[in-house]
């Protein structure tokens, strides 16, 4: 991925979006005003930091890609796979339960937030429409990348054989362990794909969400995908990571909006 610092805020960019009419990143946990234990780009109204360090934090990312702030539509993330079609910014709205926005409007721009779940972006260049999707392992075997899909199709007539996608920063398989009770489910969602789930000498589980979302991607037909292949929990000095910090963290930011064509 691609490094970009603008005032001291730290986003990464997909290489494989390079040259599209999109504005993206992926906010690391640097450049921000929250204090320990959120320290510093916290975007998580409900983890114990204060509203208005989470305030000041969203207004740096959305100066930072020189969007307003007005145009923000975020979601109630459930570990569901409700998808969201925002029409306008959320403008103060309530927050509808969802863990997939899409949209094709340019006046928006898509924001969810993370702390090892995996952030999925998605663009059509043919129809010129955007997703968003957050994915821990209840929306991994959920398939809820794949529910996004579809929506994109049902409202935006994509054909995912077009759709350009990029997996980000999240927990990564060598952290992740799991119980029998995932391991189960895995297997249930992911019969033959032994490589997504990994067991050491002493039967401890490991689950591969980069992998696991690839495939549910590709079995939807998507060819064009970069993984980004970083571990929030390897970099907690870069990432806010749930697992690796005992629950103690903040969430960092994904944005994904249109350029008008």
């Amino acid at each position: 991925m691609a490094y970009i610092s603008t005032d001291g805020v730290q986003r990464y960019q997909f290489e494989i979006f390079q040259n599209y009419p999109i504005v993206h990143g992926i906010f690391s946990r640097q450049g921000g005003v929250s204090p320990q234990p959120w320290s510093s780009l916290n975007l998580g109204g409900t983890v114990g930091d204060v509203r208005e360090n989470v305030i000041e934090n969203r207004k740096r990312i959305f100066d930072s890609i020189k969007r307003k702030i007005e145009t923000h539509y975020d979601a109630w993330q459930v570990h569901g796979i409700h998808v969201i079609r925002a029409v306008t910014p959320r403008n103060g709205a309530p927050h509808v339960p969802g863990d997939a926005i899409i949209t094709n409007n340019p006046a928006i721009t898509l924001l969810m937030r993370f702390a090892d779940c995996v952030p999925i972006l998605l663009y059509d260049p043919d129809h010129h429409a955007i997703g968003i999707v957050h994915a821990g392992w209840q929306g991994t075997v959920k398939r809820t990348v794949q529910y996004a899909l579809r929506s994109m199709q049902d409202n935006f007539q994509t054909k995912p054989a077009s759709i350009i996608a990029g997996i980000g920063p999240s927990i990564g398989p060598d952290h992740y362990e799991v119980g029998i009770d995932v391991v189960e489910q895995v297997g249930h969602v992911f019969p033959n794909n032994s490589d997504i789930l990994k067991k050491n000498p002493v039967e401890q589980y490991y689950l591969d969400l980069w992998k696991a979302n690839q495939y549910l991607l590709e079995e939807m037909g998507v060819k064009k995908i970069q993984v980004a292949e970083i571990c929030t929990a390897c970099h907690t000095d870069m990432w806010y990571s749930h697992r690796a910090e005992k629950g103690k963290t903040g969430r960092f930011g994904a944005i994904i909006a249109l350029e008008k064509d």
